[in-house]
């Protein structure tokens, strides 16, 4: 059943302040809280006209999966496909006994009026502190794209990003674990069709129509909402390429290692900089 969109954010932004079911569960910030917490970033890249919404995140063992491609999308993921409501996810893993037990929301607070939204061009940063974080070494992470009728980027592999090394460090020499999201690592939960109407952060209106039997797949190209306009009153005029990249997703620890700052230096001398390419 489709929410109003604006409800929906605001149930997002109340797991962060506090006032939503899932506020207990959700243990980053905005600011640090340590010397020592882990920085979660995600950029949009402005490659299209498409934004994201607050991106949920866990640091776990490696034996959380919430979706499964070719599998019908959970309730959890479903909300989250559709209205970008992060509770059922939270509660999930908060339900699953991954050990440590780390997650949280990046909002972007200059994002749509009244919805920290993730637009392009702009990125958002969280804060959480890191408890044994050899215990916790994979990534998962969601984000609903928005206007669409049920597409989203995560990952439903569990272990398709160490994050930290056995040791508890960050697991790649630069001090930052970079992913990047292309437009062919885009999902569609296969819980709405794809027409238009009804979909989240689009003023097309109507009515959604429920998908009969889907299951997670390859999302489509979105066209059918190019030449369409927002709430934000912007227009929809710029597609998400298959080969453009979406988003970056950046995870480093704050104060970054004083070895990572002259590896960073370096790279003006032309250094490489290992980046992680999504993954299913």
């Amino acid at each position: 059943m489709k929410l109003a969109y604006l409800s929906s954010l605001a149930i997002a932004g109340c797991v962060l302040g506090g006032i939503g079911p899932a506020s207990a569960q959700i243990m980053s910030t905005d600011t640090p809280s340590t010397p020592h917490d882990i920085r979660v970033t995600i950029t949009n890249e402005g490659n299209s006209s498409f934004t994201l919404t607050p991106l949920w995140f866990a640091f776990q063992d490696g034996t959380f999966d919430f979706f499964d491609a070719g599998m019908p999308a959970s309730m959890s993921l479903e909300n989250l496909a559709e209205d970008g409501i992060v509770d059922g996810l939270v509660n999930d893993f908060n339900m699953s006994g991954v050990p440590g037990n780390r997650q949280g929301l990046v909002l972007q607070p200059q994002g749509f009026p009244g919805a920290p939204v993730i637009e392009p061009g702009e990125t958002g940063t969280a804060y959480i502190t890191a408890l044994n974080p050899a215990d916790y070494r994979y990534l998962s992470f969601a984000s609903m794209v928005i206007p669409s009728n049920d597409t989203f980027i995560g990952n439903d592999d569990p272990t398709a990003y160490q994050v930290f090394t056995a040791a508890g460090e960050i697991n790649d020499p630069s001090g930052a674990y970079t992913i990047q999201i292309f437009g062919s690592d885009v999902w569609d939960a296969g819980t709405e069709e794809n027409l238009g109407d009804g979909a989240a952060f689009s003023t097309i209106g109507g009515t959604a129509t429920d998908t009969v039997g889907g299951s997670v797949g390859a999302a489509g190209d979105l066209s059918e909402f190019l030449n369409t306009t927002t709430p934000a009153q912007t227009t929809i005029t710029d597609l998400i390429g298959s080969g453009e990249l979406l988003a970056t997703i950046t995870i480093s620890q704050v104060p970054e290692p004083t070895g990572s700052v002259l590896l960073l230096l370096g790279l003006v001398g032309g250094l490489g900089w290992r980046r992680h390419s999504a993954q299913p």
